[in-house]
């Protein structure tokens, strides 16, 4: 079998060189499709279910909302593990696939599932579905340097303009907030003014989102024109707020202002985020889409960026955290110069030892074709071009190497021997 393969392509060098100029464009072109990243993406696959129920105990949690969600996902097909978590006010529920399902098909099932299960669940609690990102899709960090801007309203800035703009970069699931404040009306209530009224939390809190509201009324004609009525109700600022109107006490109405205060302030935090010991930043991460070429969408979002930054206030700039672009570049940069290496050092000794360039033309066409016909496969099986991949290519290209200077020069010896004999016996 091999003597005929080689007697076939010692007569047909035309489709020889022909398939071998075909791989090797086949393997430029699956270099650019290939989706390229510094680390593989080791994660199981996996949809992640996530319910907020403010307030309440991970006990309460995991009895009202974790177990009834655990217990009713479990007929998911090709589901092969389900875990949950509970902590206080936040419920997680991992679903685990099997490897071989598409990750989009299996956001579908559970999508599905949650519409039964969610009638299981106490009222007004609405379970969610997490990004469709893994673990390693957190390419980029970035903060925002604005000098003389409180972190309220840099968070509000991050929130209501710069998240908005780069959740539109084909690829980017997300982009999570981080840092500063989340601005919000705070009531303080006095409970001994609550009691000489007789108000209660309740009364209170409908109040509030009763009054925080646009209505909508018909449409009447007058004087041969059209009018339509609303009701305008939203809140604006303190004073409104103030002004709710909560009961009557002895016929005289009862406001907010004169159970407790109103003031503006930041949520209940967690942590902070802090720049080199400099002070609190904040910022956003970019999580990318599950299968998305990581290259590609970091140089998408660093574009957008330069574009969203035009219309930030004046001093306020992008700041890179985190960027895996970087290693990324070093990662392909390592493969190319270990290639064109070891090119020319096999080059050079097959010159110097054998004195012949066409044995040496060999294994500069048979590395390139080599690499090429490496990234068709890993195309072909989804493997994504990762410091692993790469790294087993640059390991191979010894193997092939060797593999081409022992053919290589006991090819040339034969030859050699045969022309010998041949001129010896005539």
């Amino acid at each position: 079998m091999v003597e005929k393969l080689i007697t076939f392509s010692l007569k047909n060098r035309a489709i020889v060189l022909l398939v071998s100029a075909g791989l090797f464009v086949w393997g430029i072109y699956s270099v650019r499709q290939n989706p390229i990243d510094a680390i593989p993406d080791l994660s199981e696959n996996q949809v992640i279910v996530f319910t907020e129920w403010m307030g309440r105990s991970p006990q309460v949690i995991e009895a009202q909302v974790t177990y009834p969600l655990v217990s009713n996902l479990q007929g998911i097909p090709k589901v092969k593990n389900i875990r949950g978590a509970s902590m206080f006010g936040m419920s997680f529920v991992y679903i685990i696939f099997e490897d071989d399902v598409d990750v989009y098909w299996a956001r579908t099932r559970v999508l599905e599932r949650l519409n039964y299960a969610q009638r299981l669940l106490p009222q007004n609690v609405v379970p969610s579905l997490g990004p469709d990102g893994t673990g390693v899709g957190h390419i980029f960090w970035y903060h925002l340097e604005a000098n003389g801007m409180n972190l309220g309203e840099q968070r509000a800035l991050q929130d209501w303009y710069v998240k908005f703009a780069l959740q539109t970069v084909p690829g980017v699931a997300e982009v999570a907030s981080f840092g500063g404040f989340e601005k919000q009306y705070q009531l303080v209530l006095d409970p001994l003014k609550m009691q000489y009224y007789n108000v209660s939390m309740m009364e209170v809190m409908n109040a509030v989102k009763a009054n925080n509201n646009d209505v909508g009324g018909r449409k009447f004609e007058m004087s041969n024109m059209s009018y339509i009525i609303r009701g305008l109700g939203y809140i604006k600022n303190i004073k409104d707020v103030e002004d709710i109107s909560i009961k009557n006490y002895n016929s005289i109405p009862v406001k907010v202002k004169d159970i407790g205060t109103v003031q503006m302030g930041g949520d209940l935090r967690l942590g902070i985020f802090d720049q080199n010991g400099t002070g609190e930043v904040v910022g956003g991460i970019v999580v990318m889409r599950y299968g998305e070429n990581a290259d590609k969408v970091i140089k998408a979002v660093k574009a957008k960026m330069k574009e969203v930054e035009k219309g930030l206030p004046e001093g306020v700039k992008f700041k890179t955290s985190y960027d895996r672009s970087e290693l990324i570049e070093k990662a392909i940069e390592s493969v190319k110069g270990t290639l064109i290496e070891e090119m020319i050092a096999v080059s050079l000794v097959i010159l110097i030892f054998l004195f012949h360039w066409r044995s040496a033309l060999i294994i500069l066409i048979q590395l390139p074709i080599s690499v090429a016909i490496g990234f068709i496969l890993l195309e072909a099986f989804g493997i994504s071009s990762n410091i692993m991949s790469l790294t087993g290519i640059a390991l191979a290209i010894g193997v092939v190497v060797d593999d081409g200077i022992v053919m290589v020069e006991n090819a040339y010896r034969t030859i050699s021997e045969k022309q010998e004999e041949m001129i010896h016996n005539k």
